[in-house]
């Protein structure tokens, strides 16, 4: 793949156009995303993202960065656990997404808790060891240059931080392999044509899990640009990944 050139799903495009496009898909899906991630998960997100908050495994007053943090039900989360101590910034590079956030979390009573703010994740405006924890669930795969992201993420993290990733990955199991591109390219799209009136998104987000790196090239990435220990735990047979590194 030329430097010039990246993925959009299974289309070759240049890299300019891709944050664009990206963005063009969740502008027409932040309205609808949280119930389709019901139908599409059949509920099991909601576990995969319980289970990469108790992967934080944060501390009262600590900072949390929830990168790709959308509709902000993660920030949620953490906000719970750490109650009225440290800090949150619910961060997303869509306005559309991240308006969905601001209101949930001005819904919930959490403004006090959490900032929102509009960034890309390859250019964090923050200081060098600024937070204690950075999360990011399902979204890695749209971010044009992973590279860049992994190494913001290392530099703004805090030496004794963590990174949490949790992406959708690529299936171990052949037998479970064709039942899931079945369902991905055929149900997936069908839900996103009769419920948001969306079918080509929908078809990008399924085309955009099997380009994504798979669950060893990521945690090689990962170490390239400096996370030490770094681990990953298989969902579902691999349908989701959870990745995990540490800043020392």
């Amino acid at each position: 793949m030329s430097d010039k050139m990246t993925h959009f799903g299974y289309q070759t495009v240049p890299t300019r156009e891709k944050t664009e496009r990206v963005a063009s898909v969740f502008r027409s899906v932040a309205n609808h995303y949280d119930i389709m991630n019901d139908l599409m998960s059949f509920g099991l997100h909601r576990f995969w993202k319980r289970l990469a908050v108790k992967k934080c495994a944060v501390q009262p007053n600590q900072s949390i960065l929830d990168l790709a943090g959308g509709t902000g039900d993660i920030s949620l989360q953490l906000a719970s656990i750490l109650k009225n101590s440290g800090k949150i910034i619910l961060a997303d590079i869509n306005p559309n997404m991240l308006s969905k956030g601001r209101e949930r979390v001005i819904n919930a009573g959490r403004i006090a808790a959490i900032s929102c703010m509009q960034l890309n994740a390859e250019a964090l405006p923050f200081a060098n060891n600024s937070f204690d924890r950075i999360i990011i669930a399902f979204g890695l795969r749209n971010v044009t240059h992973k590279e860049n992201a992994l190494s913001e993420m290392y530099r703004v993290l805090k030496p004794g931080g963590r990174v949490v990733i949790l992406e959708f990955s690529h299936v171990s199991s052949d037998i479970l392999k064709t039942f899931y591109n079945a369902y991905s390219f055929s149900v997936l799209p069908l839900l996103g044509k009769y419920v948001c009136d969306d079918e080509a998104s929908y078809r990008y987000l399924a085309e955009s899990i099997r380009v994504h790196p798979n669950q060893d090239t990521l945690k090689l990435m990962m170490t390239h640009v400096g996370f030490e220990r770094c681990e990953y735990q298989n969902l579902h047979s691999g349908i989701v990944a959870l990745h995990l590194g540490y800043k020392f």
